[in-house]
C-alpha cells in the first residue's frame, strides 16, 4: 500500500472521509479478492500522482463490515468517489486506470 493511501476504519471514517476537503476515493476491498489485488496497485499509483488533489482509501470489508454495509457494498472491488461527504460516484469492478481517472475527472 502505497504511503499516500489511508486504511479507514469505523473510527476514522468522519475525519478521513466525510469532513475532507478534498475529493476521496475510497477502495472497499478483501485480501482474498483476485480483482482486489489486480487493482490495488492502480489505486496507489493514484493516490501517488494525486497526492495533492484527491484523499485515497481504502476500506477492507472483512475487517469493516459496518462501513460495507453502511453503503451496500455487494460486490468487490467497489470504489466510491466523496465530495463534501458525499458519494458522487460508484465504480464496480476492478477497472483500469484510464477508467477511474475519468470517473474522477469530475471532482478534481
Amino acid at each position: 500500500m502505497s504511503a499516500n493511501t489511508i486504511t479507514v476504519t469505523t473510527a476514522n471514517f468522519r475525519s478521513v472521509v466525510a469532513e475532507s476537503e478534498l475529493p476521496v476515493l475510497v477502495d472497499f476491498w478483501a485480501s482474498w479478492c483476485g480483482p482486489c489485488q489486480a487493482v490495488g496497485p492502480v489505486i496507489d499509483q493514484i493516490a501517488d500522482e494525486n497526492k495533492d488533489t484527491l484523499v485515497v482509501a481504502k476500506v477492507n470489508v472483512d475487517e469493516q463490515q459496518t462501513l460495507a454495509q453502511m453503503f451496500s457494498i455487494m460486490s468487490i472491488p467497489t470504489m466510491l468517489v466523496f465530495k463534501n461527504g458525499k458519494v458522487v460516484k460508484t465504480l464496480t469492478g476492478a477497472r483500469p486506470k484510464a477508467a477511474i481517472m475519468a470517473a474522477l475527472k469530475d471532482v478534481l
